[in-house]
């Protein structure tokens, strides 16, 4: 079980990862957050983005059913 949700899959480019950012800052280090997303761009870049802020990426997994590009789930944990 995750501390915090966002869902993204309506936003595009570079919302995507802002949003992200915006919550991971108000959480506390080690605090998990599970991130939907959906598309190329989103899958590829909110991880990286994520990474390179210092963060922890601990899964990126499709929901059941969904196509290569649909919607995934990123959990991240809150770096120091």
């Amino acid at each position: 079980m995750c501390d915090h949700e966002i869902d993204i899959t309506t936003d595009v480019c570079p919302f995507t990862f802002v949003k992200t950012k915006l919550l991971l800052e108000r959480m506390t280090v080690g605090e998990t957050v599970r991130v939907r997303l959906k598309g190329a761009a989103p899958l590829k870049n909110v991880p990286r983005s994520a990474r390179e802020h210092g963060h922890h990426v601990l899964s990126l997994t499709p929901e059941a059913g969904e196509p290569p590009e649909g919607v995934h789930r990123l959990i991240l944990r809150k770096g120091g």
